[in-house]
């Protein structure tokens, strides 16, 4: 930990995999594929895991920044953005992420864009953004979920989609 970080940043370990499930369980996102291995844990000074995220490896090459969770009391604090970027920085791009709708603008500020061209995505995400494009047609509102890339560049600009040119 130093002054800049609000926690200390370290690998998760065997004796963390549980409190990693309950957290993504407590923090309502997805559960699947929460192996400790991946995991970057955020730290208060008593070693109490308050965030965590991982980078996960699918079959079509593809990686996927997931399962980005904070402890209640510690949000609002840079917890989630001090464990992004230092995952993005160890894993380098490109990086894929499926998020809330609502959630994009969060990660635009990392240089993540949201791509609406399922034939831009690898497999995995193609096959997830069709799902979901489908299940949205019988939910109200707009579609939920967004799938998003960082490739290493910096934000178009507020507003702008540089995939998509929206």
């Amino acid at each position: 930990m130093n002054g800049r970080d609000p926690v200390g940043l370290r690998p998760a370990t065997a004796a963390d995999s549980q409190a990693i499930r309950l957290l993504i369980l407590r923090v309502g996102i997805n559960p699947r594929d929460l192996d400790w291995h991946r995991f970057l844990l955020a730290v208060d000074e008593q070693d109490r895991m308050v965030g965590c995220g991982q980078v996960k490896p699918h079959g079509d090459g593809s990686r996927e920044l997931a399962s980005i969770a904070v402890s209640s009391s510690w949000r609002g604090r840079g917890v989630a953005s001090t464990v992004i970027q230092r995952l993005m920085a160890q894993a380098g791009p490109p990086l894929w992420l499926v998020c809330r709708s609502t959630l994009t603008g969060f990660y635009r500020r990392f240089g993540f864009v949201q791509v609406r061209d399922a034939e831009r995505m690898p497999r995995r995400f193609r096959r997830m953004y069709r799902w979901l494009a489908a299940a949205a047609r019988y939910l109200p509102g707009e579609n939920p979920m967004a799938v998003m890339v960082w490739e290493g560049a910096s934000p178009a600009g507020p507003g702008v989609d540089a995939v998509s040119g929206r």
